[in-house]
């Protein structure tokens, strides 16, 4: 019996909530659906997804609630390392700016450090954000979050061709997420 292998629809208000979720989508096609839909079309990838499939089926999306500030205080210079970070602290460019200063350009707000600020309760510092910082590297091998589709081909890919080229990993890519998720092999 020969596989035969789905073709990728359009993106359009014709398509079921199942299928839709059965393929890959560009950002700016699932953007674009949503305002064909009249939907909002602001958010992330993953919320994005979730209105469209609800509304192909005819479904009443509930839009998530954002949690309330625990405080609306943020720092502001001159920091310190004894300077304690208030619970509720975003990753500011103040914040960036100071911890650079201390780690290097190399400092970034990554996944465990937007993690160690958004689980701030008022006691900790600016000090225990550098040794986060430095410890988090040490942490071995991240998982990558599903919404990151192409970061977690990539290095799938990389670790099975460890000799390929860039050009390779492309090719490799276009025809992944060409196939609908229930046709492709495990990343």
């Amino acid at each position: 019996m020969e596989n035969k292998v789905s073709e990728r629809p359009h993106p359009t208000p014709a398509l079921s909530g199942a299928e839709f979720l059965r393929w890959y989508w560009l950002k700016d096609e699932i953007t674009e659906l949503a305002r064909a839909l009249h939907l909002k079309s602001s958010g992330s990838k993953e919320l994005l997804t979730r209105r469209i499939a609800a509304a192909l089926d005819g479904h009443v999306f509930v839009e998530p609630t954002r949690p309330i500030s625990i405080t609306r205080r943020q720092l502001s210079e001159p920091l310190l390392e004894s300077t304690v970070i208030p619970a509720g602290q975003r990753c500011s460019q103040v914040l960036r700016a100071w911890l650079m200063t201390r780690i290097g350009p190399a400092f970034h707000f990554d996944a465990p450090m937007r993690e160690f600020f958004a689980g701030t309760d008022g006691t900790q510092t600016l000090a225990d954000a550098v040794i986060e910082w430095h410890e988090s590297r040490n942490a071995g091998e991240r998982s990558i979050d599903p919404q990151f589709e192409y970061n977690r081909f990539t290095r799938s890919w990389h670790q099975s061709n460890p000799r390929g080229t860039r050009e390779q990993l492309l090719e490799a890519w276009n025809e992944y997420r060409s196939r609908p998720v229930d046709e492709r092999g495990r990343i």
